[in-house]
């Protein structure tokens, strides 16, 4: 308990999935919490679920694509906490297609969502972290796939891969200015979430199939629980982790060992 005491977290897509663990586990630490998500109606049940269980937190509505919304999400944080500690950027979205079916309206909203909004709230974050003197965090969702290729996940790849290397860019600039902001990137495998069951949807499977098609890929033996990545974005966002920057921590059940 108290990893997060008086620390002041952001996270994106947190109306569901890892979002949502990450949020709970968080508040669960101490750490005040902006669930700041597209989607209000969860968003707002999971800021009720954290108060519930005794905890802080608070709903932002966010279209990361949007600078005005990160601008707005930034500045409500710091008048209702006072200050920015931590952000996870974990909003994203999927699409099971190949280069061959991938559409540049489809390639367009991928990056958009996963790469530029990662970029719009690092930037801002940074801007404003930078000036409270604190140890700050920033951990950027991107994927195994962001380190190898899934021929039927081409866009989503590509986005993941920006989210990759854009993360050590960002940790490398806060390090030479000498800011006390930290930069890493998660890469979880398969996760029971909404965005696998959308790939599941998008392959043409039950949820079911598609489960236990990807479980046996992973040789621990099964495909991860949001709590599984939420445990590891702790640990980067805590103190714990002050001599941890420009890194990519991988959180997929052995996939990419083999």
């Amino acid at each position: 308990m108290d990893r997060l005491k008086n620390k002041v977290a952001i996270i994106t897509g947190a109306a569901m999935g890892i979002g949502e663990g990450d949020a709970t586990v968080f508040a669960k630490e101490g750490a005040k919490v902006v669930v700041a998500d597209i989607d209000s109606f969860n968003g707002q049940r999971v800021v009720d679920e954290i108060k519930k269980d005794g905890g802080e937190a608070a709903f932002i509505k966010l279209d990361v694509t949007s600078e005005e919304n990160w601008k707005n999400v930034i500045a409500e944080t710091i008048k209702k906490y006072g200050k920015i500690n931590i952000l996870v950027n974990n909003a994203g979205i999927s699409l099971g297609k190949t280069i061959e079916e991938t559409t540049l309206e489809q390639w367009n909203t991928i990056m958009n969502v996963n790469s530029t909004g990662v970029f719009l709230g690092t930037k801002y974050a940074i801007i404003n972290m930078k000036e409270n003197g604190e140890n700050c965090s920033i951990v950027n969702r991107s994927s195994i796939d962001g380190q190898v290729g899934e021929s039927d996940l081409a866009a989503y790849c590509a986005s993941k891969g920006s989210v990759r290397l854009f993360t050590k860019a960002a940790a490398l600039h806060c390090g030479e200015q000498g800011y006390k902001i930290r930069v890493n990137s998660v890469h979880p495998g398969y996760v029971h979430s909404a965005l696998s069951e959308k790939e599941a949807a998008d392959s043409g499977l039950s949820n079911e199939e598609y489960f236990a098609n990807v479980s046996v890929l992973h040789p621990i033996g099964r495909i991860a629980m949001p709590e599984d990545i939420a445990y590891a974005d702790l640990y980067l966002a805590s103190d714990e982790s002050l001599f941890v920057t420009g890194s990519e921590l991988t959180i997929d059940g052995g996939w990419t060992a083999q």
